[in-house]
């Protein structure tokens, strides 16, 4: 080994010495940054605020003691790994408000630490990555979601409610949880603190995290009362600016400005307002003020409502009834409405007369408002002897026997006591009349029911019904004694024959409870000397069942909305009744005929319907109620009720069918009357009114809204379009309207309006060669066309009705398939051209179309001048037309029938018809032939398509180019 390698082994040696060194060394050595920031964790230092909504408070700053004096000295003289472990321990502080979605962001606790991330590690010296964990899953840990790797820390899916966080749990810690709920001593009573633990990995960056989360409170609670009623009393004396508190003030969750703030009446009446005040804790109670007098005799109670506001933005408030009452105290005294009384009393009065009744009144309640009467000192004993006063009610009735010593006037002065009152005071001056004579008499004896001086008679009781006898007398018998009856009613006082002083009271018509329930009449006896006597009678009249019962309409009109709720409300019945008690109790009762889903309650009269009714079933109902009292036999009355059932638009339009068909034949004119379209609706009014609309087609197709028409706009061709299929829609005029569709199917009708058309031969001018050597029966061409009609109107029947050329009869054309063939073996003298007319026909009704095509046939070995050829196709051809019709022959379906008796007469039926087709034959040639002289120089050229007029009009065709070619 050289020197060279010796001093490369000595380097590598060195450098291995370098880095166990750095290993070994303590981490604040290898990495100052983390120093400085365990530091600043330690001694307070303010953490950086993050740029989102939540801010971050760093934590308190710590005072220097003894202990942190002792730190910073071993921090520079003393081990420095105790201090890299206790610098690990870092608290940050966070605040967010309550009741935010889950994913805000809180903050970054790798930002807010300044660790190295991913990003800011160095590439020659990769670190493990950072890891963030929660120490334990506590209460708090389930409102925030920590991320592992960036550290960020977000609100989880569980809302955070303060009020549920801290007003419930109070503050208190949860044992054995590193992470919770605190509500801070140190910080305001309003903070409310989510404590976190959280761990940082790997080993050279690990430290305890103390995270704090202050909740802030939002306006999410408004204020309420524990009471719906509070009741407050005030003295009616109480003065202006007394003060009462308010039990059971407004509670609100939120606190601080959230918090109630204020309180308010709704109605002061003048006299009240509301003051609050806050004790040291910061509870606020409101106090009712008095503003003005108050006094209990002329109100005494004030309703109004309290109402509590918070300071939230917008306020929240609650409200309460706030019964305030007025209590009574003793400032009204008694008072008399009168200050005198004069009585007038006969010295005859026996004991116990009433004299008089003096009565006080004092507005106060209870005990403030009794009264007690008393003589005055002054009035004398003599008089308190005589009139005995009752201290309670205040009457005076006499107490002693009058006689001749008795004085003649006796002034009562009375005095009405009140608790801490000054009397009140009266006097009552009594007259006695000394009576010398005795009075008449007047004794009755009752026919009639009495009972304490009360006559009971019943009401419709006869006229000169007898009530009591009265006699009439004078006890000194020395005067005459007349007597008369006194008061009003239906009642006469007459003498009794044949007996002296002698009356009879009895009535002179029908009485009337209804009319009138109570008379007072009196009897009045006098004599000459002036003296009278009266007796009272009251009179009572007992009611009897003479009443039915009425009610106030007798045709009562109901109107109700179908489909009703089931024990729908339709009236209450009303029937009154003039008896009284159990006579002029009214019950109420369905007629027979009300259908048994209506029910009337007995009691109360009130009509309802069971069930839901509908209009399309039952439009008017019409039924009977009665009205029953309770007497003995019972009287009833009659009404008629009658329930109109108001329509709904719960019916869609229906059509009749729900597929509707027409076959219409084309070519029908436009907007002629294809079909109706038959609609109803079971509603009524604008419910049932019902507009119908072609949802497609709508440019062809028009459907008239009244009838229900439907039209095209244009004619048809079956031949464009064989069939139409529309959707109609079916609109009432309810709200909402309701709607429905029915499919219509038109089929148009073949006419037979469109004539063969001949697809081949192409052309007139077209020809073929046809060699002499053909066989007969040999196929030579045909003719084919097409009908673009249907049916018997598309059935193609193929004939020859004109033939020119050496022997014409040679060729036979298939009536059905337009095949061509040769029926006679061909001639030398055969050779030339053949011109055959064809006429190609349907079978449409009424009358058939057709169309003509000229076949040229050139019989020839060869075709050695086809110039000359084109020339004689040019010229026209004289050519006689057969008028025949050509016939489709139709296999018989049955079996020859084979009679040999029925021969001879089936050949002389032969004969005889071709000797009459061989004589019209001839005739028609013989005119043709005649007519055709004239034309033959017109008749040139023919054309494919050539109408049948006898003669053939070439000019009249319609010339189309084609190509002409051997066919």
């Amino acid at each position: 080994m050289g020197k060279g390698g010796e001093n490369q082994k000595k380097k590598k040696k060195k450098k291995k010495n370098k880095d166990e060194g750095r290993r070994k060394s303590p981490p604040w050595r290898r990495h100052p940054k983390l120093l400085r920031e365990s530091l600043r964790g330690r001694l307070g230092t303010r953490l950086p605020t993050n740029a989102g909504n939540f801010q971050r408070a760093a934590a308190p700053r710590l005072r220097c003691s003894r202990r942190d004096h002792l730190l910073l000295f071993l921090l520079f003289v003393g081990p420095f790994n105790c201090f890299a472990s206790y610098s690990r321990a870092t608290e940050l502080f966070y605040s967010l408000n309550e009741g935010l979605p889950a994913g805000v962001l809180i903050g970054s606790l790798a930002r807010d630490l300044q660790l190295p991330t991913a990003g800011r590690q160095h590439p020659t010296s990769p670190q493990p990555p950072l890891s963030f964990t929660l120490a334990s899953r506590g209460l708090g840990g389930q409102y925030v979601h920590l991320d592992n790797r960036s550290g960020e820390l977000h609100t989880s899916a569980l809302e955070i409610d303060r009020e549920a966080l801290c007003m419930e749990s109070g503050g208190a810690t949860v044992p054995g949880e590193a992470d919770t709920v605190s509500s801070s001593s140190s910080s305001s009573p309003e903070s409310c603190l989510l404590l976190l633990d959280v761990l940082v990995l790997p080993q050279e960056y690990f430290r305890l995290v103390k995270v704090k989360i202050a909740i802030r409170d939002v306006n999410d609670n408004a204020p309420h009362f524990p009471v719906p009623h509070i009741h407050l009393s005030v003295p009616e004396n109480a003065p202006v600016n007394t003060r009462l508190a308010i039990e059971h003030p407004a509670l609100d969750p939120d606190v601080g400005t959230n918090g109630v703030q204020t309180y308010r009446l709704r109605d002061n009446y003048g006299v009240f307002t509301l003051d609050v005040e806050e004790n040291e804790s910061g509870e606020r109670t409101p106090y009712l003020i008095v503003m003005g007098a108050l006094d209990r005799e002329t109100r005494e109670e004030y309703i109004t409502v309290i109402i509590a506001e918070d300071g939230g933005t917008p306020p929240l408030v609650g409200s309460a009834t706030l019964t305030i009452g007025i209590s009574d105290i003793n400032d009204n005294c008694p008072q008399f409405s009168d200050s005198q009384l004069n009585i007038t009393l006969y010295g005859n009065s026996s004991l116990g007369t009433h004299v008089a009744t003096v009565h006080a009144v004092d507005l106060d309640l209870g005990s403030n408002a009794q009264i007690t009467y008393s003589y005055s000192q002054k009035v004398p004993q003599p008089s308190r002897d005589l009139f005995h006063l009752d201290e309670s009610t205040g009457v005076i009735t006499l107490s002693s026997k009058v006689d001749g010593n008795t004085p003649r006037f006796h002034r009562l002065i009375i005095l009405g006591n009140g608790p801490g009152c000054i009397p009140a005071v009266i006097t009552v001056l009594v007259t006695i009349i000394k009576v010398m004579m005795r009075p008449p008499e007047v004794v009755p004896r009752f026919i009639a029911s009495e009972v304490e001086g009360v006559v009971y008679l019943k009401e419709l009781e006869p006229i000169n019904t007898p009530i009591a006898f009265f006699t009439i007398k004078d006890p000194d018998e020395k005067y005459k004694v007349n007597c008369y009856l006194d008061g009003d009613g239906p009642f006469r006082l007459s003498p009794y024959k044949p007996y002296n002083n002698e009356y009879l009271l009895e009535t002179t018509k029908p009485l009337d409870y209804e009319t009138q329930q109570l008379y007072e009449i009196s009897v009045v006896a006098w004599n000459s000397e002036g003296f009278n006597v009266n007796k009272v009678i009251k009179i009572q009249v007992l009611d009897d069942n003479d009443n039915s019962p009425v009610f106030s309409q007798q045709l009562i009109e109901l109107s109700i909305e179908e489909n009703n709720v089931p024990n729908a409300f339709l009236t209450k019945l009303h029937a009154t009744d003039a008896d009284s008690g159990e006579r002029g109790e009214v019950s109420y009762f369905l007629g027979p005929d009300a259908p048994s889903y209506f029910s009337l309650d007995k009691t109360t009269g009130v009509l309802t319907v069971a069930t839901q009714l509908d209009r399309e079933e039952k439009e008017k109902y019409r039924y009977t109620v009665k009205a029953v009292d309770s007497g003995f036999p019972p009287r009833e009355s009659i009404a008629t009720v009658t329930i109109t059932v108001l329509d709904k638009n719960d019916n869609s339009p229906r059509f009749i069918n729900k597929d509707f068909s027409f076959f219409v034949p084309e070519n029908f004119p436009g907007f002629g009357e294809i079909g109706v379209i038959s609609v109803t609706d079971a509603d009524a009014g604008q419910n049932g009114w019902v507009a119908l609309s072609v949802l497609n087609g709508s440019d062809i197709f028009v459907i008239d809204t009244g009838k229900g028409v439907l039209r095209a706009k244009v004619s048809l061709d079956r031949e464009q379009q064989s069939s139409y299929v529309l959707w109609i829609e079916a609109v009432d005029g309810g709200d909402p309207p309701l709607s429905s569709t029915a499919k219509i199917t038109i089929l148009l009708l073949d006419i037979n309006d469109n004539p063969p058309l001949v697809l081949f031969p192409q052309s007139n001018m077209s020809y073929l060669l046809v060699l002499p050597s053909t066989l007969p029966g040999s196929p030579i061409t045909e003719v084919y066309a097409v009908d673009k009609d249907t049916g018997m109107n598309a059935v193609i029947a193929y004939s020859i009705i004109g033939r020119r050329g050496p022997r014409p009869e040679s060729f036979r054309i298939d009536p059905k398939t337009g095949n061509i063939t040769l029926e006679e073996s061909l001639m030398q003298n055969d050779y030339g051209l053949y011109r055959l007319l064809v006429k190609v026909s349907d079978h449409g009704y009424p009358e058939p179309l057709h169309s003509t095509v000229m076949v040229n046939l050139f019989v020839n070995d060869t075709v050695s001048n086809e110039s000359y050829i084109e020339s004689l196709l040019r010229k026209e051809p004289d050519i006689n037309i057969e008028e025949k019709q050509p016939q489709i022959s139709v296999e018989p379906t049955h079996k020859k029938m084979e009679s040999a008796s029925c021969m001879p007469t089936l050949v002389a039926l032969s004969v005889i018809s071709l000797g009459s087709i061989t004589l019209v034959t001839g005739m028609g040639i013989y005119i043709c032939l005649r007519k055709g002289k004239k034309h033959h120089r017109a008749d040139e050229n023919l054309e494919v398509q050539i109408p049948l007029n006898g003669r053939i009009n070439l000019h009249m065709l319609e010339k189309k180019p084609v190509e002409i070619s051997n066919i």
